[in-house]
C-alpha cells in the first residue's frame, strides 16, 4: 500500500524539495553569520581606531602620571552608542584582579593585552578592546568599549526576515517542485498508458513522439522499431500456420497418390519411371516450400540480421539486374538513375546485402514474370534522410478485392494461375524491408500495372542525426 502511494512522481517531488530546501537553508545560513561576522569585524576596526584616538589624547597631555590600579573613565566625548574608554597604568605584579572586579572585565582579558600589545574581547552586549601603550618610560593600558546596536537589533530584524523568506520559498520550492515532477513524468504516464492500450488485437498501434524529449523519443522509436517486428512476427506465424497445411498437404497428397496407384497393380518398367518421375517433380516442389518456410520464418520470427554492412544500394541494383537477365535473357529491366542525387554518400544503407539483394530480386522478377517479360521500370532516388526504390512494371497486375491477402505466405492472385510461383516473394521481401527499418508499399490495377515502393534509412541521414545530437 505504501510502495503504491510513493510512486517515483512523488520521490522526484520529495527529491527536488530536499535539494531546494537544502539549497535554500545554505544561502539564507551563509548570508546570515557573513553578515554577522562582518560587524563584529566592522566594530572592532571601529573600537580600534577610538583606542588609538584615547592613546593620542592621553599621550599630548602633559602629565600623565596615572597610580597603578587607578582606572580613569575617558572624558572623551562619546563616539559610539553607550561608549566607555579606560585608561589605567599596569601594575608592577600584573595583577588585574583588583581592575578586573572593579569595570567587570575577566583579567584573562588583561593579560592577553599584555601577551599581544593588542586584544579583545565581547560579553553579551559591550564590546572591548585594548592596548598597550608606554609614556614616558612606563606602560600603559587603553580600553575602549561600546554596544553593538547593529548586532543586538539590526541583525535580529535580519534573523527574522531570512526565516520569513526561507520559509516561504520552501513553500513555493513545494509547488515548483510538484508541477515539476509532474510535467516531467506525464509523457510517460501518456505513454504507459498507450503501451496498455496495445495488444495481440492491435499490434498496428504505435508510441507518438514527444515533442522537444529527445531521450524520451529514443526509447519510443526503439518500442516502435520492437512493435514493427512483433507484428510482422506475428502476422507471418499467423498466415503461415493457416497455409503451410494446405501448400505441404497437396504435393504429399500426389506423392502419396501416385505411389498408392503404381502399387496396385504390377506395371511395366516405364509406368514405374513415369511414376517416379512424377514423385520426383513432387518432391522437388515439396522441397522448394520447404525452403521456403524456412526462410520466411527466418526473416519473420527471428528478426536478426546475422552480418551488417554499408550497402551501397545503386551497384547492388545492378548486381540484381544482371543477375535476373543472366537467369532469363527475356527479362527486360531498365535502371532509371534521373533520380540520383549528387551525393553519392545518400545511396548508401546499413543493413544485410545478401538478404537486401533477396528482398530486390524477388520484387523485380515479380514486375518481369507477370508482365510477361515487359519492360520493368527500375528507380533510384534520395533524399537526405531515406533512400528509394521504386520497380514499376505493366503487367496483370491484383484485383483490387484481393489486396488485402497480398502479404499473406502462399497467398497467390486469381488471375496468377497460369505462372508458376509459389506466393512467397512479396512477403518475403517485406519482411526483409521491415528488418532494415524500411517500408513497403503496393499499389495496383488488374491488366494496369503493379508499383512497389521500397523505402530504407539512408546511412547518411542516420550519420547526419549523431552529429546534429
Amino acid at each position: 500500500m505504501f510502495k503504491k502511494v510513493i510512486t517515483n512522481q512523488t520521490k522526484t517531488m520529495i527529491l527536488l524539495m530536499a535539494v531546494f530546501t537544502t539549497v535554500i537553508l545554505i544561502f539564507g545560513g551563509s548570508v546570515y553569520f557573513s553578515i554577522v561576522n562582518f560587524s563584529h569585524q566592522r566594530f572592532y576596526e571601529l573600537l580600534k581606531i577610538r583606542t588609538t584616538t584615547i592613546v593620542q589624547i592621553e599621550k599630548n597631555k602633559e602629565l600623565l602620571d596615572l597610580p597603578e590600579n587607578y582606572v580613569l573613565n575617558s572624558t572623551n566625548d562619546e563616539e559610539l552608542p553607550m561608549e566607555r574608554d579606560y585608561v589605567f597604568a599596569v601594575p608592577t605584579d600584573s595583577n588585574f584582579s583588583h581592575i578586573s572586579q572593579k569595570i567587570h572585565i575577566p583579567d584573562t582579558f588583561f593579560r592577553n593585552i599584555i601577551k599581544k600589545g593588542e586584544a579583545n574581547f565581547n560579553d553579551e552586549e559591550f564590546y572591548y578592546i585594548g592596548q598597550t601603550f608606554r609614556y614616558q618610560n612606563k606602560d600603559y593600558i587603553a580600553i575602549a568599549s561600546a554596544k553593538n546596536h547593529y548586532v543586538v537589533h539590526y541583525l535580529g530584524f535580519l534573523k527574522r526576515t531570512l526565516i520569513t523568506c526561507m520559509i516561504l520559498s520552501i513553500f513555493f520550492s513545494m509547488i515548483f517542485s510538484f508541477y515539476l515532477s509532474k510535467t516531467l513524468f506525464k509523457p510517460i504516464l501518456k505513454i504507459t498508458g498507450k503501451v496498455k492500450e496495445i495488444s495481440s488485437e492491435n499490434l498496428h498501434l504505435r508510441l507518438e513522439p514527444q515533442p522537444g524529449n529527445k531521450e524520451l523519443n529514443e526509447l519510443v522509436e526503439t518500442f516502435n522499431t520492437m512493435l514493427t517486428r512483433i507484428e510482422t512476427s506475428f502476422e507471418t506465424q499467423n498466415h503461415l500456420i493457416g497455409n503451410v497445411s494446405h501448400e505441404l498437404r497437396t504435393p504429399l497428397t500426389s506423392i502419396m497418390g501416385e505411389a498408392d496407384v503404381a502399387l496396385s497393380i504390377t506395371r511395366t518398367a516405364e509406368e514405374y519411371k513415369e511414376t517416379l518421375e512424377i514423385i520426383l517433380d513432387e518432391a522437388e516442389k515439396l522441397d522448394k516450400k520447404i525452403k521456403a518456410l524456412l526462410l520466411i520464418a527466418q526473416t519473420g520470427f527471428d528478426g536478426k540480421i546475422q552480418k551488417i554492412d554499408r550497402v551501397r544500394m545503386d551497384q547492388l541494383l545492378w548486381d540484381v539486374i544482371e543477375t535476373l537477365r543472366r537467369i532469363d535473357s527475356r527479362n527486360n529491366i531498365f535502371l532509371d538513375i534521373s533520380m540520383l542525387p549528387d551525393n553519392p554518400k545518400k545511396l548508401k544503407v546499413q543493413g544485410n546485402e545478401q538478404l537486401l539483394h533477396l528482398a530486390v530480386a524477388n520484387i523485380i522478377n515479380n514486375g518481369c514474370k507477370y508482365s510477361n517479360h515487359q519492360q520493368v521500370r527500375v528507380s533510384l532516388g534520395a533524399t537526405d534522410t531515406d533512400l528509394y526504390i521504386i520497380i514499376k512494371d505493366t503487367g496483370i497486375g491484383i484485383p483490387q478485392s484481393e489486396m488485402n491477402k497480398i502479404y499473406d505466405p502462399f497467398f497467390r492472385a486469381s488471375n496468377t494461375r497460369n505462372y508458376e510461383g509459389y506466393g512467397i516473394g512479396l512477403p518475403l521481401a517485406r519482411n526483409i524491408v521491415r528488418m532494415h527499418n524500411g517500408e513497403l508499399l503496393v499499389s495496383s490495377n488488374e491488366n494496369e500495372g503493379t508499383t512497389v515502393q521500397m523505402r530504407f534509412p539512408s546511412l547518411y541521414g542516420t550519420l547526419m542525426n549523431l552529429d546534429n545530437s
